[in-house]
């Protein structure tokens, strides 16, 4: 399956380099020389170079000689084929992983994973309850403690109340 890890910004530079928004939590595993990836509308890139200028990942391309070919790729994104990964790498799950997974408490069903939202601090995933309503979960090993793919589910911890907060019927403190 293919997985966006950045998108294109402008150009950088006359010698074809580019910024880029990184959605991968390891840039300094995944963006080095050599390294093919998928450019929708525009085939395939290899990275030449990669730097950091600040907090700004820089890139350079066997494939973009120039600015103007450089300003060409503006919004282009790229992706790579989660089957190139190493079986090894259980540092984490990709979103297409967990949407869908039943999400329980105890062995109760409570929703199903619509998203995950990757944020800065720590990720969010968005659970659809049985109510239907959406409910943010932090992604945190206290609260998410089990994920089984395989077996379609993943278990949670929630604080008291994270589930009735956004149902319609709930009051807050009754008198």
């Amino acid at each position: 399956m293919q997985v966006q890890v950045a998108r294109i910004g402008k150009p950088h530079g006359i010698r074809g380099e580019v910024t880029v928004e990184v959605f991968t939590d390891a840039p300094e595993d995944r963006f080095v020389p050599g390294t093919v990836f998928s450019a929708e509308k525009h085939g395939e890139l290899t990275i030449s170079s990669a730097r950091w200028n600040k907090d700004i990942l820089l890139l350079g391309f066997d494939e973009v000689p120039d600015r103007n070919r450089a300003e060409e790729l503006r919004g282009t994104r790229l992706f790579f084929d989660t089957e190139e990964v190493e079986e090894s790498d259980d540092e984490g799950w990709y979103e297409h992983e967990l949407v869908g997974l039943e999400a329980r408490v105890g062995s109760q069903k409570v929703g199903t994973v619509s998203a995950l939202t990757v944020m800065p601090v720590q990720d969010l995933l968005t659970i659809t309850s049985n109510a239907g309503e959406e409910v943010l979960v932090p992604f945190v090993e206290q609260i998410v403690p089990e994920v089984d793919i395989e077996a379609g589910y993943l278990r949670l911890t929630p604080p008291d109340g994270l589930f009735e907060v956004n149902q319609e019927s709930f009051e807050g403190n009754e008198s």
